[in-house]
């Protein structure tokens, strides 16, 4: 089982993204989440006037960008190149911080009432897919890929366990649990690769995951193969995604935005 054999694998030391304490983090925050989960009525990410300038600059790249998307949903965020729609995307992984403004986490009753204060949005709770993810795979199986930076000693068996259930079920949910995991990812079908990136971010049951054009650079049936993935990851994960890929990816949509030039957002229905 896949399982099994990643339990049983021998994990390399922590890296970056994956530290002990992070991933120890997801999993007791991520039960203590659903528990509440079933408490709230529902919980809504939230982005309160966020305004970014780079350091050391004199112009915002994003001025008092207000968005609400709430859990379970499908958000899309589309405008032209250049517009800031990967630097919000990189503000809400928490690969840089907000100039001014907040993102949180807001919990709701069921008659829209919020529930207590507002939770930052930390990176231990999101995963991101970048563009192309495939250009960033390094190791040469697919089994050293999923676990690059897992911990080896640091951590105990159950929780490596853990870890590797997680892992089997996120293949699964990404319809990869037929693949070999000796298989090098590079061989992968464009389609299997974005899988793969995607089942990399699952194991670490992420509140939000993020996904900057998903469909670029895939044939047709890859992109109808991982549209109809999406739509399916919808049922369990809040999605929120940049693209240009609209008509494509419009069936699945329960809110959208434009980036407009000069880094504003407005709420604007697809124009397809």
């Amino acid at each position: 089982m896949l399982a099994a054999a990643v339990a049983a694998a021998a994990i390399p030391p922590a890296a970056s993204y994956y530290s002990p304490a992070k991933l120890s983090w997801r999993w007791r925050a991520s039960r203590s989440r659903r528990a509440a989960r079933i408490e709230a009525g529902y919980s809504q990410l939230e982005v309160r006037k966020v305004t970014y300038r780079p350091p050391g600059t004199e112009h915002n790249l994003l001025n008092e960008i207000n968005l609400s998307l709430r859990e379970k949903s499908f958000g899309l965020i589309f405008g032209r190149s250049g517009s800031g729609k990967t630097t919000l995307l990189q503000l809400l992984a928490g690969l840089s911080e907000p100039t001014s403004g907040s993102i949180c986490i807001q919990k709701y009753d069921d008659s829209g009432n919020p529930i207590g204060m507002s939770e930052m949005l930390t990176s231990q709770r999101v995963g991101i897919v970048f563009q192309f993810p495939e250009r960033y795979f390094l190791a040469d199986t697919v089994l050293e890929e999923v676990t690059f930076g897992w911990p080896r000693q640091k951590a105990d068996l159950l929780f490596k366990e853990q870890l590797a259930l997680n892992l089997q079920n996120a293949f699964n949910s990404v319809g990869l649990k037929t693949i070999s995991l000796d298989e090098d990812p590079q061989s992968l079908s464009g389609g299997f690769k974005r899988r793969l990136a995607l089942a990399i971010q699952l194991v670490q049951t992420p509140d939000l995951l993020l996904l900057d054009e998903p469909l670029a650079g895939l044939d047709w049936k890859a992109r109808a193969d991982v549209v109809n993935l999406l739509k399916d990851l919808k049922k369990h994960h809040t999605i929120l995604v940049v693209s240009h890929d609209l008509r494509e990816l419009y069936p699945l949509v329960d809110r959208s935005w434009r980036m407009q030039m000069g880094g504003s957002l407005k709420v604007e229905t697809l124009p397809v």
